[in-house]
């Protein structure tokens, strides 16, 4: 299993935006618009690759010098619940502690929390509404890792 920074419209971020289109969006009624597509070309994007195939992704917005909003984390269907997620996410703490951030955070679908919360991650006031479903902030202080 491969870990890489992909480039915005290559190959295998088309393979992201598919992925993450299928578990992420269309459950919702949701679809990428263009606009939100060009947006992305500003944000990193991390994936697993085992194959040839995106098996996890996620996207990383910059916020400032040392934090940034981790979104859209995706496993897809047949490897989740085998340590993807938390490998994906391990490996890109390490890669963004090189970069010098300091601080992770995200808005998890409620169900997400319990795994966050085993990586560290912490919930920080009430829960909201974000696409239709409840969410909760959470962040991480990589100093820490």
């Amino acid at each position: 299993m491969d870990f890489l920074e992909i480039e915005w419209n290559s190959n295998l971020y088309r393979q992201e935006i598919e992925l993450r289109d299928r578990l992420l969006r269309a459950p919702l009624g949701l679809s990428f618009t263009s606009e939100e597509l060009e947006e992305e070309s500003a944000e990193f994007h991390f994936v697993l690759v085992e194959n040839g195939e995106v098996c996890a992704c996620a996207v990383i917005v910059p916020i400032c010098n040392d934090e940034v909003k981790l979104r859209q984390m995706a496993v897809t269907e047949h490897r989740q619940r085998q340590g993807l997620g938390t490998n994906l996410i391990r490996q890109i703490e390490s890669t963004l502690v090189k970069r010098g951030i300091q601080k992770i955070q995200l808005n998890a679908r409620e169900k997400a929390i319990p795994f966050y919360q085993r990586l560290g991650y912490q919930t920080v006031g009430d829960p909201f509404m974000e696409v239709g479903i409840t969410h909760w902030k959470m962040h991480h202080h990589l100093v820490d890792c």
